[in-house]
């Protein structure tokens, strides 16, 4: 596993549509974990692939607190088929925007379907957290940024000072505390 590079904003790779995954290989399985790796190593609590420069359609989500044992999940293709009427509130942030929160308006609930690590189709009902977090990382596969969801006063502000912090030199980058990577099971190794 190797940590990666996360992307910043105003970079355009961000906007960028992932392709689909066609198959799960050693290949793909091999970036799944090498983003779970740069996602822990950032830290954060989830990560597109987009964000570390690829454009295929692969999220990894581990909602664990800091005392709890790893939980890492990964989605291959993941897609949005239902989402509920109510929606929920949560203040949300960016490995690819450090140091820069809002507050985003998602559906509550959502069902995803998706491709596991074994290569079978899946879904998923979330709610919550989790609901947040899929939402977000999918509207990055899609070319979509949370501060899509924001006025667009607001978002012109953070892309004119990311613009500003990339010409000087100045990108903000996350506080780091790390929590460790999980090891790659035996059938993964």
């Amino acid at each position: 596993m190797a940590i990666k590079p996360i992307i910043i904003l105003p970079d355009s790779k961000l906007r960028l549509v992932s392709a689909p995954i066609e198959r799960v290989d050693a290949e793909l399985l091999a970036l799944a974990d090498d983003m779970l790796e740069t996602m822990y190593d950032a830290p954060g609590i989830g990560l597109a692939a987009i964000q570390i420069a690829v454009p295929r359609r692969v999220v990894v989500i581990d909602l664990a607190k800091e005392d709890e044992p790893l939980q890492p999940q990964v989605f291959f293709n993941p897609e949005v088929v239902w989402s509920s009427d109510d929606g929920n509130v949560y203040e949300e942030g960016c490995l690819s925007i450090p140091d820069y929160y809002a507050e985003v308006e998602r559906p509550a609930r959502v069902r995803v379907s998706y491709i596991d690590r074994e290569g079978k189709k899946a879904e998923i009902e979330a709610d919550g957290l989790l609901a947040t977090c899929l939402q977000h990382e999918i509207d990055h596969l899609n070319g979509e940024l949370f501060i899509d969801h924001i006025s667009k006063l607001k978002r012109d502000m953070v892309i004119r000072k990311f613009t500003k912090a990339q010409k000087t030199g100045e990108l903000p980058q996350f506080k780091r505390e790390k929590r460790p990577a999980p090891a790659p099971s035996a059938a993964e190794s």
